[in-house]
């Protein structure tokens, strides 16, 4: 995608051919800086502190990070060591243990002097087919919006909902949720976004709505419960979010929040679709609620906010009475059962083993049901 009219991914290689560049996500929407990796400590700090977020970023990320260990050393020691330091950064996005798993495979078999470049290979080949991936759940949901734009007055927006950032910025580009979105008003379909602010770090107000506003797409920021009510009022032709972990069985966690989304659109008769690679789907998993390890972040996430003051200023600022807890689940499960479609990049399935073992019968083997 483009920033000031200049050509990004959220991950490339500097100019050195092993340093790493990554978008500083904490500093947006009001500064654009890049930070350099170089060492798989960096990158495993990059992931925990939320410098890069999204599922398939945080895998793409993660992945330079075992190429940046194994420069240093390229042992069967080291490179273990890397993929728990690693693993251990967020426990939520399947798309890191897919990832450090991948990289494993590819490299525990081959000679020390080898496993440099290979590992830079593999981490670039994951970036290129997230590329990828993304592009093709654009076309699959690009369908989606076209038939319901088909169904409205002419010059009529499709009117969509979505939470927290499921974007460019959250993947190596295109995004997962956003894809359908960009491709849709790139050919001409009107549409109009509702951007769910997400507390607690307001990924929606500071991150999607910098990206859709960059792109030219037509949004406003709204408060987290405003969903239902814009529901309720037939301001809403759809609903799409992206996801962090999946089951095969088709439950979806996603950032927290999603849940009420769901059952507010359920109970609207307002489609609500997850858009995902299938990186993102664990097929071991049956039971979301039971199985889908939910990460607690910290309670200061909720207490202090990130912004701009009137004099230009950034930083955090307080916002809870001083002293009180709080409580900062980061991801909620949405099950199944309120999930209208899954947009895979091989087409759009029903939440279901059934449907998803359709669309991939290849992983469906033997699977969790």
């Amino acid at each position: 995608m483009k920033i000031h009219g200049r050509h990004y991914r959220t991950i490339w290689l500097d100019d050195d051919g092993w340093g790493v560049i990554v978008i500083d996500q904490t500093r947006l929407p009001f500064h654009f800086e890049t930070v350099r990796l170089a060492t798989a400590e960096a990158a495993a700090h990059a992931i925990r502190h939320m410098t890069v977020r999204g599922a398939p970023l945080i895998g793409a990320t993660a992945a330079y990070g075992v190429a940046l260990a194994l420069r240093v050393d390229a042992s069967d020691a080291a490179l273990e060591q890397a993929l728990a330091l690693l693993g251990a950064t967020r426990p939520t996005a399947v798309n890191l243990h897919w990832a450090l798993a991948r990289m494993r495979e590819r490299l525990i078999g081959l000679p020390e002097a080898e496993r440099v470049g290979a590992a830079y290979a593999e981490a670039g080949a994951i970036c290129d087919e997230d590329v990828a991936l993304c592009r093709a759940i654009g076309e699959h949901g690009l369908g989606v919006i076209r038939e319901i734009a088909e169904k409205k007055p002419a010059g009529e927006p499709v009117n969509i909902l979505t939470h927290c950032n499921a974007g460019w910025l959250a993947t190596v580009d295109w995004g997962t949720a956003l894809a359908p979105i960009y491709l849709a008003h790139d050919a001409g379909i009107p549409v109009h976004v509702w951007v769910d602010e997400t507390r607690p770090r307001n990924q929606g107000a500071a991150l999607s709505a910098y990206e859709l506003g960059s792109h030219g797409v037509p949004h406003a920021v709204i408060v987290d419960n405003a969903g239902g009510h814009l529901m309720q009022h037939g301001q809403v032709d759809m609903v799409i979010v992206g996801t962090d972990r999946t089951t095969a069985t088709g439950d979806v966690a996603n950032k927290i929040g999603t849940y009420l989304k769901a059952l507010a659109a359920k109970d609207n008769g307002v489609p609500f679709y997850v858009a995902l690679p299938s990186p993102t789907i664990d097929w071991r998993l049956a039971d979301g609620l039971k199985e889908i390890p939910i990460e607690e972040r910290a309670g200061r996430e909720v207490t202090h906010l990130f912004g701009q003051g009137e004099d230009g200023s950034t930083g955090f600022f307080q916002v809870a009475a001083p002293g009180s807890p709080a409580c900062n689940p980061a991801f909620d499960v949405t099950p199944a059962r309120l999930v209208t479609g899954l947009i895979t990049e091989r087409g759009i399935a029903p939440a279901s083993a059934e449907g998803l073992a359709r669309l991939f019968p290849e992983m469906t083997s033997g699977v969790a049901a």
